[in-house]
């Protein structure tokens, strides 16, 4: 990416417009908080390539979706520490001389935070806010929060796409939290001149996701023959995005997005649970039958759809569409049993799978 070596200082810096400068310059060492889980692994993969001049560290708790093996690939070209965002000796050392950081880091499953909240808490706001005071007390010059569509709450009667300056409406202790970090987040900005861009992602599949996220359960239970377990009747509508143009959009706005500024990441898609099911099974070659509908989840939102225009705007553009994106998940996992086998096996994934999938 060509960049200019214009360096943005402060967050209260506008332009005589009113509107707020650009940071657009590169960085040299970048901290990737939960770069070891899903969507932070692929952004570590593809910043190797994209950018061969950074120092790239990752931290990472390596919780039961963290996974060392996310990260083999690149293993070699960065730097790895196993700890924790809410423990500040972790951060410090981690953060030590980053002029970037890009927090990935967090307790990411609307189930499990249902089931108990406090995890979600601890990491999503305790955690964000070490993150924050350290960098503001380091020097760091970008601090870039990935957050997520679901901070908007339920657009199920709603005839429109969430935007930027729409009230946050979450509906899941999850949720909640993701707002609350964003909160803190520009809190930091307006307080402190702490540059703060925040991304807000629509529902992300791919290879490497852990598989209690509907896309990756489905696949690995119908390899395995095993029911695919909708949620009520199955209607709840996702924008589903693929995680490359995920990390690419991360990419550019943490080098191009106005300081103190959103930005939604969604691909303007509308995928229903049964639609995703469906896909699955005649990919896959099994019977429609496997389709189980169970109990629905408390507080269900059934639309969550976001517009993208804003990231659109800074040339964001996607690469993957649906059919492509599916093809291409199904048959990383067919290719890599041992590695969704693993998983699959871990104490945590059994025991969620019981308490909400055998009901």
């Amino acid at each position: 990416m060509a960049v200019s070596s214009t360096v943005r200082r402060g967050a209260k810096d506008f332009l005589s417009d009113g509107e707020k400068r650009c940071w657009v310059t590169d960085f040299t060492r970048i901290l990737v908080t939960g770069g070891a889980g899903f969507i932070g692994s692929a952004f570590v993969r593809r910043a190797v390539r994209a950018h061969p001049h950074w120092r790239i560290v990752v931290l990472d708790k390596l919780t039961y979706a963290g996974n060392l093996a996310n990260l083999a690939p690149v293993a070699e070209q960065i730097t790895f520490h196993h700890g924790d965002i809410t423990e500040p000796a972790d951060v410090q050392a981690a953060m030590a001389g980053a002029d970037a950081v890009i927090n990935f880091a967090a307790e990411s499953h609307v189930d499990r935070a249902l089931v108990d909240p406090r995890p979600c808490i601890r990491t999503n706001i305790e955690g964000v806010l070490v993150l924050l005071e350290i960098a503001q007390r380091s020097g760091v010059r970008r601090f870039l929060q990935v957050s997520s569509d679901e901070i908007y709450g339920d657009f199920c009667d709603i005839d429109r796409h969430a935007r930027e300056d729409d009230a946050l409406a979450p509906r899941n202790p999850y949720a909640a939290s993701k707002a609350g970090s964003e909160h803190l987040a520009f809190s930091y900005a307006a307080s402190y001149g702490l540059d703060v861009v925040v991304t807000r992602g629509a529902n992300t599949y791919g290879p490497y996701q852990y598989p209690e996220k509907i896309i990756p359960l489905f696949i690995t239970n119908a390899l395995q023959d095993q029911p695919l377990p909708l949620y009520g009747d199955g209607m709840a509508v996702r924008d589903y995005l693929y995680v490359e143009d995920h990390a690419a959009g991360i990419d550019l706005v943490l080098h191009h997005g106005a300081a103190g500024t959103a930005y939604n990441l969604g691909a303007r898609t509308a995928v229903t649970g049964v639609a995703v099911a469906a896909y699955i099974l005649e990919a896959l070659g099994k019977p429609r039958s496997l389709m189980q509908y169970i109990a629905d989840r408390p507080g269900h939102d059934y639309r969550y759809s976001v517009d993208p225009s804003r990231a659109e705007a800074l040339g964001w553009t996607r690469a993957w569409d649906f059919v492509r994106g599916m093809a291409q998940t199904v048959a990383w996992y067919v290719a890599h049993a041992d590695w969704w086998r693993a998983a699959r096996a871990q104490t945590a994934f059994r025991e969620h799978e019981t308490l909400w999938y055998a009901r």
